[in-house]
């Protein structure tokens, strides 16, 4: 006789799904795990050894937390899991390090409408990876499961994370000086900004996801799907090295409206778009949509994931650590004194053309 479904799983909520997931999970959150952390998956709580502060004069603690946004409909079309993780992580770890604070701890909530346990150990495992190599541990999660209010192949994924910078090392606009450089770190795409506007440019167009685009040398669902590039650790390596005085993560918004934000007032942003020719997703995305350049400055990041904003002699070892990551970096311009007036950014000049 088949045994009887408990009234939970009635009711959509499978408790044995979610502990399957959770077997298929501790691989891989396990290896994420820093000296400090204590205990294993599975508590009601994560644990971390707060005595590893202790190196510090002053430690000022400092948080984020960041979801993935509409980018999750493209993993859930293509039935891509493993890589939306790394976008939550350089959502969050990213807007984290540009204050000079290193990634200390990660937790994760996945909402779903029905547990299918390899794809949240595929999400997580993606998640995990990330938080390696940010130097960062995935310290703990929820995944609930939400029948009636997700459809059953629906998820969506947020985070929090935890990070530790000594006081007198805290970046900001306080720091920037007249004469100071801004130099660009180059994205590795979309990351996971303006996905609304871009699905919205696609589904218009009538573009499959499994279309052969030519210019981009892939499907355009591969290339909507390229992960976020996690930069914690290579930037933290750059603040070591050399003085930096702020950096702006390009993300919604794009690079004027982050970068403004770590800029004091009295001070303008010159920035040349003839420093650099912007990936052709980006391209292909305004000219698709018939996007006016305003537009899509103000939405995508055209391809510069973070701008640092440093003195003119720390540029060159800056750049050189950069390359030695396999971030290309390329000076944007500098900053310009303007006396009593808001900070702003202008953006001048037009970009090279593709080849």
């Amino acid at each position: 006789m088949a045994a009887e479904q408990s009234a939970y799983a009635a009711a959509g909520v499978d408790i044995v799904a979610g502990d399957r997931a959770v077997e298929l999970m501790k691989a891989s959150v396990a290896a994420s795990h820093r000296p400090e952390v204590l205990g294993g998956l599975g508590g009601f709580a994560g644990f971390f050894d707060a005595s590893a502060l202790a190196r510090y004069r002053r430690p000022v603690l400092a948080t984020s937390t960041d979801g993935v946004g509409t980018k999750v409909a493209i993993a859930q079309a293509m039935g891509v899991y493993d890589t939306i993780g790394w976008d939550l992580v350089g959502m969050l770890v990213d807007d984290l390090v540009v204050t000079g604070a290193e990634p200390l701890f990660v937790t994760d909530y996945i909402a779903c409408g029905k547990v299918f346990p390899e794809r949240i150990a595929a999400i997580v495992g993606g998640i995990a990876a990330a938080c390696t190599a940010a130097g960062a541990a995935l310290l703990g999660g929820e995944t609930a499961e939400h029948p009636g209010l997700l459809e059953p192949e629906e998820f969506d994924i947020a985070g929090a994370t935890t990070g530790v910078v000594e006081y007198d090392r805290i970046l900001g606009a306080d720091r920037v000086r007249p004469g100071d450089a801004v130099l660009a770190l180059a994205s590795s795409g979309l990351h996971s900004n303006g996905y609304s506007l871009v699905r919205h440019v696609v589904a218009s167009a009538g573009w499959e996801l499994d279309r052969e685009v030519p210019e981009l040398g892939r499907t355009l669902g591969e290339e909507l799907l390229t992960p976020t590039r996690v930069y914690a650790r290579d930037l933290l390596a750059i603040i070591d090295a050399v003085e930096v005085h702020s950096i702006s993560h390009i993300t919604g918004g794009g690079l004027a409206n982050n970068l403004v934000r770590v800029l004091p007032d009295g001070v303008v942003a010159d920035l040349d778009r003839a420093s650099w020719t912007p990936p052709a997703v980006f391209g292909l995305v305004q000219d698709l949509g018939r996007i006016s350049q305003p537009d899509v400055e103000a939405t995508l990041n055209q391809g510069v994931g973070m701008a640092l904003v440093l003195p003119e002699s720390s540029v060159a070892t800056a750049s050189r650590l950069a390359e030695q990551a396999g971030i290309a970096s390329w000076v944007l311009g500098g900053i310009r004194p303007e006396p009593g007036a808001p900070a702003r950014v202008e953006l001048h000049g037009e970009h090279p053309l593709r080849g």
